[in-house]
Formats: structure tokens, sequence, C-alpha cells
């Protein structure tokens, strides 16, 4: 078959056509505006990739079209469509699907899926998960929201034939060692794949939740806040969404909830009819004892796993208990999943460290990228950063936070109050506000002269390349590629010092 996909450079849809191509299928697609790291995984896979949406794509004549949710009906201020090759699609009766159908489609049938929702954590939890599956020897298929170090891509089939140990390859004997030093698990009785479920709409054409074409055995719900202004009106909009996705995992299967979500308990109370699994309260079935970079699994007030890895803070400790809870349901001991996530090597752009400047007299500015973007995501990663700093032998340093409000909710300024909020672990912060319609110094003056707005990417990198000094850890946070402030900060302050 032969699918032309259109938005093919967002994580999901960059997901989708490796999996494609790899299951021998031929692959082209269309995007606009592409930065890393999907852009180098299309390049590295061979897929031809063309720039824009012109209906002169419509030569190419694929089986199927697949629509990614960037696409719509918008039309330019001229008139024109924003997206000419969807309107010729229309006109000329192309066949056309959304990404997550054709997933369901021709990927997720007769697999055991286990799903990780939630508004933050989704693609860290899914590629730990993974990783514990991986280390036990069951080489699950996946799709990640990002590219987890372990793997080194975002998506991949997997082991699709478990039940014929024929074909199993590396998978050790029941009983026997994994090939990564723990124990193998149990043989599942299905293939397994792990899937980041997320809640925003399918496409212009199907405005149901994503997740609710992957009809998973095993669903993870690890948190729920308002979030997606552009498509829920509130949260109790948002909640009716989650439980679509609990209404459709079976009797057999487990819900992996957060025991200290709200939320979450409301959307548990419109009914479900599955086993469920609670992590992270005092009185949950997993909880954690520690702290996050060190700390005891207990299931039911029993120790049953330890946890030692380099990850921080508190929302990894419980993206962990999460992925360490769905493992076990598919046969993975939690002491086995402990093992693996010593292992772990998190996300790329999860505080991945871009570089360090070591300036005279000694010290060194860091430089990290991270996915934050809406304000809780924002005030955990700091938190974690600051905790981390504070338990480091080299005595801390200072935090200087660095965000673009891009995601379509802080865009419309829904919750822009709550970023004061977020910010406070940070001794100074920076804000590109090119683009806003709401006013970014207004909303940060809370936080006084510690906050400084910017309106373009140059004067942010002048405004922060002033104020840094030897020590400083700058965390720029953005869900976009944040026009390479990465590296033009750390090229200019190599100039500096």
């Amino acid at each position: 078959m032969h699918i032309h996909i259109l938005g093919i450079c967002g994580t999901f849809m960059g997901g989708l056509a490796a999996l494609a191509r790899e299951a021998g299928h031929r692959v082209t697609g269309c995007d606009s505006a592409v930065y890393p790291p999907m852009s180098d995984q299309l390049q590295a896979l061979g897929i031809d990739l063309m720039e824009g949406y012109g209906a002169d794509q419509l030569a190419l004549q694929p089986d199927m079209y697949v629509v990614g949710n960037v696409v719509s009906r918008a039309r330019l201020p001229d008139g024109t469509p924003k997206f000419p090759l969807m309107e010729a699609i229309l006109e000329s009766g192309a066949p056309y699907t959304s990404g997550p159908q054709w997933l369901a489609d021709h990927v997720l049938q007769g697999r055991h899926v286990l799903a990780v929702a939630g508004t933050h954590g989704k693609t860290t939890t899914t590629a730990m998960l993974t990783w514990i599956l991986e280390c036990a020897g069951l080489e699950p298929g996946f799709l990640v929201g990002g590219v987890p170090l372990n793997f080194g891509v975002s998506a991949r089939l997997g082991d699709v034939a478990p039940t014929l140990p024929a074909t199993r390859g590396s998978l050790p004997p029941e009983g026997a060692v994994s090939p990564w030093g723990g124990p193998a698990a149990k043989r599942a009785s299905m293939p397994l794949f792990v899937i980041e479920a997320d809640e925003y709409d399918t496409a212009f054409f199907d405005k149901r939740s994503k997740f609710v074409h992957y009809r998973p055995r095993t669903a993870i719900l690890n948190n729920l806040e308002f979030d997606h202004a552009d498509i829920f009106d509130d949260l109790t909009a948002i909640e009716r969404q989650f439980h679509h996705l609990v209404r459709t995992v079976p009797g057999s299967g487990m819900l992996v909830v957060n025991g200290l979500e709200e939320s979450l308990d409301r959307v548990l109370h419109m009914g479900h009819w599955s086993r469920v699994h609670t992590f992270g309260s005092t009185v949950s079935d997993f909880t954690a004892q520690g702290e996050p970079h060190a700390f005891d699994v207990l299931l039911r007030g029993k120790k049953v796993a330890r946890v030692e890895w380099g990850l921080t803070g508190v929302h990894n400790q419980l993206n962990a208990l999460a992925a360490i809870a769905a493992a076990s349901h598919v046969g993975v001991a939690p002491d086995a999943a402990a093992l693996a996530l010593h292992r772990f090597e998190n996300v790329r752009r999860r505080m991945e460290v871009r570089g360090s400047v070591v300036c005279p007299g000694g010290g060194a500015i860091t430089v990290y990228d991270d996915f934050a973007h809406h304000p809780t995501a924002i005030r955990t990663t700091l938190d974690g950063l600051r905790r981390h700093l504070g338990e480091s032998q080299a005595g801390g340093g200072r935090i200087l936070a660095v965000f673009e409000p891009r995601s379509n909710t802080m865009k419309l300024g829904t919750i822009k109050s709550q970023l004061p909020w977020s910010l406070e672990q940070a001794d100074l912060a920076f804000c590109h506000a090119g683009g806003l319609d709401w006013n970014a110094a207004d909303t940060l003056l809370p936080l006084g002269s510690r906050a400084q707005v910017a309106s373009d990417i140059p004067t942010l990198v002048s405004q922060i390349v002033a104020s840094a000094q030897p020590g400083d850890h700058i965390v720029c946070m953005s869900n976009g590629g944040f026009g390479g402030v990465h590296q033009l900060l750390l090229n200019a302050l190599a100039k500096k010092t």
C-alpha cells in the first residue's frame, strides 16, 4: 500500500510513518515548518517529504491519504484554502482516513494495547513502560510522542507473534533471565503495543479524542486537568472524553489510575468495568517511599521493589509507579520493572542537556531543552531541577526559566494566570511573547524584576546572556522548535565568556 501522510512531521504522524514503513508500505508525506527530532527520524527512514500542502500532490495517487489533525478547512485572509491538497482530495473523492483510525485498522488489531493517557507525562511514561517490557524480553511495539533515548526511534512494530515460540528470537524461556539481566516476563497471549494516548481531537472530520480508537486492555490515566482550550470548553468536557476511553477497556483489562487526582475520581464514578489499580496517594495500591531519585515501591504497604535512577522530580516518581503497575498486568514483576528503570535514559527534549559553556575562572552555564508548555508541567520541571540541585554536591545554582506560550491553550491565554505560580522555583524567568494576543508582561507582574519579556528570539537571547552567571542552569521550555534558541544561547554565551 502507498500512503501519503498530511502533517507527517508531527510526533504522532511521524511515528505512524515509521510503523507503516517498517510494515512494508510505501510512505510519502507533506508538512511545513519542519524541526527535529521528527524530521531527522523521517530522513533516516528514507521517507520522501514534501514541503507544504499543494494540490499538485494529488498526482501521487496513493492508495490512501492519512490526514493529521493539523489539517483543517481553514482559509487564508485572501480566501484561498490553507490546505489546498485537502480540498483537492475532497473534490476528487480520493480515499482518506485519520492517523488514529489507520493505526487501529492496520497495526493495533489483534494486539494487547497498553495506552498511556493524561494531561502530563504521557511521553515519558510511555517510554518507561515500553523499556520495562523490552527489558523483560517481551519485544513490544510502541508509538511514543517523542524519541526515547533507549531506542533512538519514536515507533516500531515489535514482535507480532508472541504465541509462536519459534519466532520469539531473543525472548528467553519463562523463568529464565531476560537479555537485560532481569527475570523474564511470562509470555503474553497477544503481541504487545504501547501507545501514547492523546486526548486531542482525531481530525477535522472526526472530533473524538485520538485515544478512543486504540481500544486498550491496559490503560494508564496518569493525571487530568484543563488543557486544549481550543477544542474543550472546560474540564468536564475532557473528563467525558476520558470516560469514553474507560468504556473501551474490557472486563479482563486494567485501569491504572492516579489516586491523587479528583478529576480522575469523577471519571471513574461515571462507571467502569475493569479492574482498577491506583498509584500515588497514601491509600493507593502502588505508593513510593523515599526521594524521587531513590525510592522504595510499595504494593498495598509491602515493599516490592526499589528504584534508583537518574531522573528527578516527584512527577517522574509518579510516572514510574504508573509504568510499574501497568507492566504488572502483562506479567512483569515490580522488582524486574524497577531494575529496568535503573537503565532508563528518558526521552529527547525532557530535561535534555543541549550543552554547557565553561566560564573563565571556573564554573559553567548549562542549557537544557524541555517540552514543558502547560503551567503545571513547567512547575514540575523546575521543582524537579531545584530538588536535584539542592541535593547535588556542587551546592546548587540559579535556575533561569526560558519559555514560550506556544500551545493553543497558552496562546488563547486561558490559563495564563497560573504562569507566576509555575515559575516560583526559577530565580529568573524569560518569556518569548511574540504573536500573543495577551500582555505577558502584565501576567508576570507578580514576579517583579525576576521576569523579563521579549517579542523576538534575538532580544530574548540578549536578555538571557546579559543576566547569565557561572553556575546557572538555563531551562528552555516549549512544545515547538523555539526558534533554535538553545544553540543560539550556547553560541552567544561562548562569545561572552
